[in-house]
């Protein structure tokens, strides 16, 4: 035994000194993608009857595989939507694994439970939704959207005549892919409005108009989006929410995105409306600075995702138990098994204070403002629409679909930058430009000059 404590000592040092070097490194490559027969014949064989040893496996680790991923909080990793978390998350995701705290139960997890509640009443403030609202940290958005419409279509069918009919729903065509798939998981028919700019309450309002009867029983929520994923565009929210309260449908907010704008000064008028949601979907691994994995889902009536998500069992019921004096995330949302993952959250905030969030998320708009500049001023270069929230659509003249695929391998092959091309509805067509999205607020103007200079 003495022996595999030795061990055990210095392969902690030496995770400690790759953790180390990790987060106090002031640049990092971004790592290209290998085929897995490549790493295959790298490695060899690592899962085997005896193993391989610990300090085998780490080598194999640094030398072959880690520079085949692609570092989400790397400064010119400008694709789809990035990370940044702060070092302060990092170092305290370690804390989180070593601790093994089960964040299902009161009586297991009090201490993370009550750190994730604390980091928790935080994002529920920035929302202005009234007194008794709150939420859960699920693995991430796709997750906590489902958990919202579960709930949504469970108290819709607190009605015995819907009992038996499927639910559907209504969002945009701008609305994360997630939706799609969380409707094909809850078994809900969706229905998508043709706005990729902004939904407004009007045509939510002509949609549900040109419903049959049967559809409009069956329809009970809809879904608006709070910082699409392509553009960054916000629907108009305090009109959706009109509609809503008019037809008395559940109004679901997919913040996942845009969420960490609520607390920028500069853009919080353009989620008004948020407020009257009844359920609300964040994710603090975007724009809150926390590790992957971190989502959260928010109700305005906690007692509604209770009645759809709690579970029942005889060996759960010592958990229900008065005795165990407290706030038990898995009745609120589909995971029963769940880790603290908002526990790196909550010490990221202690650490730094609210304001400097502020800052951090204000940068990332300034930055897609920065950049909206350079591509005006550049006589290759055209803005396809005006930057919202951190996003930035634009095009370099003359270019076909090949050529930005073209230009995002050849520079993630360099190891340079991730920024990967997207399409636009133009008219009735699509067509295929290139994206920005500033989360890191790290990236310096001189970053994004280099990228564009790539291009020409």
């Amino acid at each position: 035994m003495h022996h595999i404590d030795i061990d055990l000592i210095e392969m902690t040092l030496d995770v400690m000194k790759y953790v180390i070097g990790r987060v106090s490194a002031t640049e990092h490559q971004i790592g290209k993608p290998k085929k897995a027969e490549e790493l295959k014949a790298a490695v060899g064989e690592t899962v085997t009857a005896k193993g391989v040893g610990g300090e085998y496996a780490f080598d194999l680790w640094k030398k072959h595989l880690a520079t085949t991923n692609v570092p989400v909080d790397h400064p010119r990793n400008l694709a789809f939507v990035p990370a940044s978390p702060t070092k302060a998350a990092i170092m305290f995701d370690l804390i989180t694994s070593a601790s093994s705290i089960h964040g299902a139960y009161w009586m297991e997890g009090a201490g993370g439970i009550f750190c994730e509640n604390e980091a928790m009443r935080w994002i529920v403030s920035l929302t202005g939704l009234p007194e008794g609202a709150f939420g859960v940290f699920t693995s991430g958005g796709t997750a906590a959207n489902l958990s919202a419409i579960v709930t949504a279509r469970e108290h819709w069918r607190e009605n015995p005549e819907y009992k038996r009919e499927k639910g559907l729903i209504i969002t945009s065509i701008g609305a994360h892919s997630s939706i799609k798939a969380m409707a094909k998981v809850a078994d809900v028919d969706i229905i998508m409005v043709d706005s990729e700019e902004h939904l407004t309450g009007d045509a939510l309002k002509e949609t549900i108009d040109t419903l049959t009867e049967h559809q409009r029983k069956c329809l009970f929520a809809v879904v608006a989006t709070g910082g699409t994923t392509n553009a960054g565009i916000i629907d108009d929210l305090e009109s959706i929410a009109q509609v809503c309260e008019e037809e008395k449908l559940w109004f679901h907010v997919d913040a996942a995105y845009g969420g960490g704008a609520l607390v920028a000064d500069s853009v919080r008028h353009l989620f008004n409306g948020i407020d009257k949601a009844d359920s609300i979907t964040i994710d603090p691994h975007k724009w809150m600075f926390s590790p992957y994995d971190c989502g959260a889902v928010i109700y305005k009536n906690m007692a509604l995702a209770k009645n759809a998500h709690s579970q029942q069992g005889s060996y759960l019921e010592i958990f229900k138990d008065e005795g165990a004096h407290g706030f038990n995330p898995t009745d609120y949302q589909i995971q029963l098994t769940r880790r603290v993952r908002g526990l790196p959250l909550w010490f990221s905030l202690a650490t730094h204070g609210t304001d400097r969030y502020k800052e951090a998320v204000e940068r990332g708009l300034e930055l897609a403002q920065i950049a909206a500049k350079l591509i005006e001023n550049h006589p290759d270069l055209e803005l396809v629409r005006e930057p919202s929230l951190s996003c930035v659509l634009y095009r370099r003249k003359g270019w076909k679909p090949e050529d930005y695929t073209h230009w995002t391998y050849e520079n993630h092959e360099k190891g340079f930058a991730l920024v990967t091309p997207t399409k636009w509805k133009n008219g009735d067509t699509y067509e295929t430009c290139s994206r920005f999205c500033f989360i890191n607020p790290d990236t310096t103007e001189r970053d994004i000059e280099m990228i564009l200079k790539s291009m020409v």
